[in-house]
């Protein structure tokens, strides 16, 4: 079996994080392929070194003084390699990257010295082969990842290789100029290198021991999931559970290699299995609740719409017009509604209000705002009558007042709309009736 491993920046912090990774990494000769991020916060009130960079940078490209700040950069460096006793230097490396933060080489550069060091590092701690990511990731043009000539180069270059790291993050653009993912890209990065490699497994390590049924912070001590499906895990993700970048499932789904979430600092738990599909049951009928509030709805009546060919396409006309993407459509007969971000659609509802009332002719539009929306998630909903009547019922106990719902036919989730003070409420009710009571 041959592993690909990535660590986030929690698990690198400092030389102590580094030996745990260290000793999870030699613990199995499968783990051949490593990924780190750039050292993540020590403390709560430590900085990352990737936020350092983009300030560091952001003062170079104001032509102002920068040395100071990219010293105690440096001096994060030096601290994790005097802790492994290694005998590196990165002196060399600072040089370079003074003199193109001189050159103002770019945000995107700055950025992935982050990973880049600690990717160094890594590889001289484990004695393993270290590949520059820009050396096998690509981006295209317009800065669209490339995934056909990046799968053709790092498969050949890592077939060559019996134990590599290559740093998360980033890639080159066909100039050679660094590129980077969006914040979280290492997940997708060694999503990659797992696609590349053909791995048994893709290991996700972090501070964490995989996903929760629902967020820590509004429920305490919540039950773990033990196996989610992409599917699953990709509505969770979409409503806010964030312990893994989403854009990480896609390379290696294609593949059916599945993801193992794990926790850098309590090794021995199993963590989360992401799978594609599954003939094992879940412990409850669902598998998680995740939700974000911040959106708002407008509902459009009009007499026969529902008779009318093209309404719906000219209300969401509207929206397209302004640039405004949708989350929820639900209607009824001479009802449609569409939820939104509303901080993207309050600058702009007189102009969609408007265009509406031009393209779609309704007899009336009203706005509510507020809102919030709240997935509840699991592959066992399907085969379980009366899941949505608990869903209701829970809520109705807790005096929320339902807004939306929303389900499609996969029977895979089942979206609710509540106000934004009722948010917290309705998800301890579900949760309540689901995990604690299991009535």
């Amino acid at each position: 079996m041959m592993k690909v491993v990535k660590f986030g920046g929690s698990s690198l912090a400092s030389a102590e994080q580094f030996v745990k990774a260290g000793d999870i990494i030699n613990s199995d000769k499968e783990r051949r392929f490593v990924v780190p991020s750039a050292p993540g916060k020590r403390s709560k009130k430590d900085t990352k070194v990737t936020d350092m960079l983009y300030a560091c940078y952001a003062a170079a490209e104001e032509d102002q003084p920068f040395q100071d700040q990219l010293k105690a950069i440096e001096a994060r460096y030096e601290e994790i390699i005097k802790g492994l006793s290694l005998e590196l230097s990165l002196k060399e490396e600072f040089k370079v990257i003074a003199d193109n933060f001189k050159k103002k080489a770019g945000k995107d550069y700055a950025a992935s010295r982050g990973e880049y060091l600690n990717g160094i590092i890594m590889a001289a701690y484990l004695k393993f082969t270290f590949i520059d990511a820009a050396e096998v990731i690509f981006f295209d043009e317009d800065g669209i990842f490339d995934p056909y000539k990046t799968d053709k180069v790092m498969s050949a270059r890592l077939e060559k290789e019996e134990y590599a790291v290559i740093p998360g993050f980033y890639g080159a653009m066909p100039d050679g100029t660094v590129h980077t993912f969006s914040r979280g890209g290492s997940d997708i990065t060694g999503s990659i290198v797992a696609k590349a490699v053909h791995a048994e497994v893709y290991e996700n390590w972090t501070d964490v021991s995989g996903f929760l049924i629902a967020d820590p912070r509004i429920i305490p001590n919540p039950v773990g999931i033990d196996t989610i499906t992409y599917k699953e895990l990709r509505e969770l993700s979409y409503m806010g559970a964030t312990v893994l970048h989403e854009d990480a499932i896609f390379p290696v789904r294609k593949e059916g290699i599945p993801i193992n979430i794990r926790n850098t600092n309590a090794p021995d738990d199993n963590g989360t299995w992401i799978v594609e599909s599954t003939c094992q049951k879940s412990k409850f009928v669902i598998t998680g609740i995740a939700g974000k509030r911040g959106f708002c709805s407008v509902n459009i009546e009009k007499d026969m719409m529902n008779a009318e060919i093209g309404f719906g396409r000219k209300v969401l006309q509207a929206f397209e017009d302004s640039g405004i993407s949708f989350e929820h459509v639900p209607s009824g007969i001479d009802t449609m509604t569409v939820f939104v971000h509303q901080d993207e659609f309050m600058d702009k509802e007189q102009k969609v209000v408007s265009a509406i009332h031009r393209l779609a002719h309704p007899d009336t539009i009203d706005i509510e705002s507020d809102l919030a929306l709240i997935a509840v998630v699991g592959r066992g909903m399907k085969s379980t009558r009366g899941t949505a009547g608990r869903i209701f019922s829970a809520l109705a106990h807790s005096n929320v007042n339902v807004k939306m719902i929303d389900q499609g036919s996969s029977e895979l989730n089942i979206i609710i709309g509540v106000r934004n003070e009722d948010f917290e409420t309705a998800i301890r009710a579900i949760y309540n009736m689901f995990v604690l009571v299991q009535i």
